[in-house]
């Protein structure tokens, strides 16, 4: 009985992460999606490096945003209410922006998109934080990003060859009706805590911390939560490491790799598409790594270091698309993974009832980050932009790209100054 009592278990638990998994796909997608239609929508909207900067930038600014409600959200409400929720309103904000006649409808599309998914990411953490037992959280965390990264995969080479075929207005609200469907799965599938489907709490049967139970308010609670200096530099982390890496993921890597080499967009998708599997890779990889020897900080510090040494290399050496462009994407996709253990880090100095505003908290960086270079990137080509065409696109030249670059090598050198104030917690929670 016992034996088909954990079988049950085992499935449930599987089951709600395999839903949260392919929600957190679409996720991906949607960050990653608007370098590759990038030129349809210069064209179709008539805007320029500004205005393509800010159009995927919404996203990132509404996840930031929402970072801090999506934990309380994840704490007080539970994930289902924060997946279901999540999934409907992404999949609506998809469809706007695929049937969007102008840039402001598409602007408000995007905007419902990045409300919607704001708030999994959380959820997800506050999921494997009460169904996975604490040692192996790292790993999980890893994972999540792992097959999460599955939606950036398609939204680089095969959304390129999908795009052959189908129009992107169309992909888009394929993609929304998926979400809705998801959103039908998590209410009839998803719970929030072992308990919830009748079975016993992780926290007595021991894989789990014992928290110090605190009858506070959520807002008295994440006031607590930003109060504790531990966890404050995963943020600057994330806002240095990740924010410059997602900027060139999901926007402005394939512009520049075909306007400057003069590349097919299907053969610049490659590229990204390369850096992706890297930093799916990766993400699980600096996960094991530290579960397995029970550190935090030298992992993510080797992996910062890493990290702002590619854009480094990207600036100052001589490569080309192909071979050595490739590897040097990888190498930077894999080594800004490491920004993964972030999560880990804020959850294990944080009270373990308060590990959804914990994880949004450092989260926040990362979107942040985003939101800011994504717009400040573009901003900064159109001011040196030569005026050159390609129908009712914007062309930018490599000094343009160049000057955008030394903005990158910045933010990655604050991520790196970040981990240096990391602080070690050994794979465990500190504050119980």
């Amino acid at each position: 009985m016992e034996k088909i009592k954990h079988m049950e278990f085992e499935i449930k638990r599987w089951s709600i992460f395999l839903i949260l998994m392919l929600t957190y796909i679409l996720v991906y997608f949607h960050r990653m999606a608007p370098g590759v239609v990038s030129k349809f929508l210069m064209a179709d909207f008539n805007i320029s490096g500004t205005g393509l900067g800010t159009l995927a930038a919404i996203y990132f600014f509404v996840y930031a945003v929402m970072q801090i409600p999506s934990g309380v959200m994840a704490d007080i409400l539970g994930t289902r209410t924060a997946i279901v929720a999540g999934n409907i309103t992404a999949g609506l904000g998809s469809i706007l922006f695929g049937m969007a006649a102008d840039f402001e409808t598409a602007c408000a599309g995007r905007l419902f998109v990045g409300l919607g998914v704001s708030v999994v990411f959380v959820g997800i953490m506050k999921n494997n934080s009460v169904w996975f037992s604490e040692r192996v959280f790292g790993i999980m965390s890893g994972l999540t990003l792992l097959v999460g990264n599955l939606g950036s995969i398609f939204a680089a080479g095969p959304l390129s060859a999908l795009l052959d075929v189908f129009d992107w207005r169309m992909v888009f609200d394929g993609i929304g009706a998926m979400s809705l469907i998801l959103a039908a799965a998590g209410f009839l599938m998803v719970q929030n805590r072992p308990e919830d489907a009748g079975f016993p709490s992780l926290v007595k049967d021991g894989r789990l911390p014992v928290s110090r139970k605190q009858n506070l308010s959520w807002l008295k609670s994440l006031a607590n939560v930003i109060r504790v200096r531990k966890a404050r530099p995963g943020f600057f982390v994330q806002f240095g490491m990740v924010g410059g890496l997602y900027a060139f993921m999901g926007l402005w890597g394939i512009p520049y790799l075909r306007d400057v080499f003069g590349i097919s967009r299907a053969f610049a998708a490659n590229h990204i598409t390369v850096m992706l599997v890297f930093f799916a890779g990766g993400s699980f990889f600096f996960g094991w790594v530290s579960d397995r020897l029970g550190k935090r900080k030298p992992v993510m510090l080797s992996a910062s270091l890493m990290y702002a040494g590619s854009w480094m290399m990207l600036i100052f050496l001589p490569w080309s698309p192909g071979i050595s462009g490739m590897t040097l994407f990888g190498l930077m996709g894999f080594a800004g993974s490491g920004f993964v253990l972030t999560f880990a880090c804020a959850k294990e100095v944080i009270n373990p009832d308060f590990s959804g505003m914990a994880v949004s908290v450092v989260n926040t960086g990362c979107f942040t980050g985003t939101a800011v270079m994504q717009p400040l990137f573009g901003r900064v080509m159109d001011l040196t932009w030569s005026g050159a065409m390609d129908g009712s696109a914007r062309i930018y030249c490599a000094t343009d790209y160049q000057n955008g670059f030394y903005m990158m090598l910045a933010f990655a050198v604050a991520g790196v100054m970040g981990a240096l104030k990391i602080h070690e917690t050994n794979c465990r929670n500190i504050s119980v």
